[in-house]
């Protein structure tokens, strides 16, 4: 399957899943401290899990700005994608300190940012340097 699409999917389920546990399970409250927090900190997770697949499926295959700077083509745009994206997540955390939007501020958000987008950084150059390896030409 082709990077871009394969993106495609993995960022749609993804979003559902952050999707599912704000809306439909967070709001039960099921199990235990221990299972709340793991709920609290989740959205953030995969959140910041989903970033590279993102830009790839956004701005893969185009030219303008935005796509010039997000666009993944080597290791190095990888750890430029998700060090843009952690900045990002971090100034967006510290903006809920501001009461006017509503939310609250947390360090384990931080943490656990920075955690998923650490793992998406490892599985998403895997998943490149093996697409890139099954569909470039060999020469014998």
């Amino acid at each position: 399957m082709e990077l871009k699409q394969l993106s495609k999917w993995i960022f749609i389920t993804g979003a559902l899943v952050i999707g599912i546990i704000k809306l439909i399970i967070r709001p039960m409250q099921p199990g235990g401290e221990v299972t709340r927090y793991f709920l609290n900190v989740a959205p953030n997770l995969l959140g910041a899990f989903l970033i590279p697949f993102c830009a790839c499926w956004f701005f893969s295959g185009r030219n303008f700005l935005i796509a010039r700077i997000f666009k993944i083509e080597s290791s190095y745009d990888l750890r430029l994608v998700c060090l843009m994206g952690f900045c990002y997540l971090v100034v967006n955390e510290y903006f809920q300190l501001i009461p006017y939007f509503g939310r609250t501020f947390d360090y384990n958000d931080i943490l656990f940012s920075s955690i998923g987008l650490i793992f998406s950084c490892v599985v998403f150059g895997k998943i490149q340097t093996r697409v890139k390896e099954n569909f470039e030409p060999r020469h014998v």
